[in-house]
């Protein structure tokens, strides 16, 4: 007879105690939401300025390869144009050289003939002498443009980085996402509504697959490399400067064509052109796929955001 009456009054006691335990595990999902939300919102602002900035540096450095290639382009032309004026300037030399005598009869039309043959080549090469002076200082301008967006693009890319304080909220989002999983399980034991922090939690897990170090590896490419084309566009815009120099197109060969000096002078111009080109293009991919790897980490911050509303 006690042991039923224990048995019964035991019943009774657990029973009561049922409401408790259900109403404590709601509290404790309602503050592992709160958690949630708290640790949570806010990183998609973070990296929407991230992914501003990656963008405003993928345009700069893109401009920067384009007038890297204008560069290289116009150089190209410009050898290919001094080229020409030394072939001639020797046809011009082997003219005043030529020792053939005319006869009397030939006299006349022989001269009319020379002149006119000079004077058509001398007007050539008057022309194209400008035409080298222009395309010299084109060029020297785009690569002086190219420098100018390489120095730009490093010092963005160099900012355009994750802090410690993205990472460890990102952890504690992470963090409060285990914990209000836990917080639902328990709940969901006890019969309490736990559809919204299902959605949460589907909307917010991503995060734990996230890497944002993939962001930082990224701006730090695109620095290095937009550093490297700000170093070769800078050395290429005084080289071309100087070989377009009147001092040093002004020394000549006996026959009057380019010295060895001009000549390597703008073959290093073209050359630092090219690889200022192929570093601008370099730092432009890099920016690209930060913006791909900030867009992924992004994604999930966006979700979860509309999920935490």
């Amino acid at each position: 007879m006690l042991c039923r009456r224990l048995s019964f009054l035991s019943v009774i006691y657990l029973g009561a105690l049922v409401p408790v335990f259900a109403h404590a595990d709601e509290a404790s999902l309602v503050a592992a939401l709160q958690k949630t939300y708290s640790a949570c919102v806010g990183i998609d602002d973070s990296l929407s300025d991230l992914k501003k900035m990656a963008g405003i540096n993928t345009a700069i450095t893109g401009v920067g390869t384009g007038l890297g290639a204008g560069a290289t382009i116009v150089g190209i032309v410009k050898e290919s144009t001094d080229q020409t004026i030394d072939d001639l300037l020797r046809e011009l030399a082997e003219m005043e050289d030529d020792k053939d005598i005319p006869t009397e009869e030939q006299v006349d039309s022989w001269l009319k003939e020379y002149h006119a043959n000079k004077n058509t080549k001398q007007s050539e090469f008057d022309k194209l002498t400008q035409k080298s002076k222009t395309l010299g200082n084109w060029r020297t301008g785009l690569l002086a443009g190219n420098t100018a967006t390489n120095v730009a693009g490093a010092i963005i890319a160099g900012k355009n980085t994750t802090d410690g304080d993205l990472q460890n909220q990102i952890d504690n989002c992470k963090t409060a996402i285990s914990e209000l999983r836990r917080a639902r399980g328990r709940a969901g034991i006890d019969g309490v509504d736990v559809s919204e922090a299902n959605s949460i939690i589907s909307a917010c897990e991503g995060f734990e697959n996230v890497d944002i170090s993939k962001i930082n590896t990224r701006a730090k490419g695109a620095m290095i490399s937009s550093a490297v084309g700000a170093a070769t566009g800078l050395s290429g815009t005084i080289t071309s400067a100087v070989a377009n120099s009147d001092s040093v197109r002004s020394q000549k060969n006996a026959d009057g064509t380019r010295t060895d000096k001009e000549k390597n002078l703008n073959t290093a111009s073209n050359v630092l052109a090219g690889a200022s080109t192929v570093a601008s293009g370099v730092a432009t991919a890099f920016n690209a796929t930060q913006i791909s790897a900030i867009k992924k980490v992004a994604e999930v911050a966006t979700k979860c955001t509309e999920a935490l509303k």
